[in-house]
């Protein structure tokens, strides 16, 4: 998987609060009632309509482990279109990058 070099600095340099943000992620993802794929395309699209670009590459990859196709990580770049723009357009050669190369 990809990790961000900012994620990657972040557990190096706080490593008590990278251990305590995993354990809320955790939490979070166990509360959730949407399986794994579907969680992991939704993260997608919540990244790219707040252009979070950085961690994209780690999440596609997480949604490519879980099943999602190429056509799928499209859907859910484009699918904050309607809400926020053509903003979310910046993500998808990064999440289709991501996705042909990893």
């Amino acid at each position: 998987m990809t990790i961000s070099p900012a994620f990657q600095s972040f557990a190096r340099q706080a490593p008590a609060h990278h251990a305590a943000w995993l354990q809320a992620v955790a939490g979070l993802g166990t509360a959730s009632a949407l399986d794994g794929k579907t969680q992991s395309l939704v993260y997608i699209g919540i990244l790219a309509a707040a252009r979070l670009e950085s961690g994209l590459a780690f999440h596609v990859q997480e949604a490519k482990v879980h099943g999602g196709s190429r056509d799928e990580i499209i859907s859910a770049v484009l699918a904050g279109l309607p809400a926020v723009g053509n903003c979310v357009v910046q993500a998808l050669p990064i999440a289709l990058d991501a996705f042909d190369h990893n």
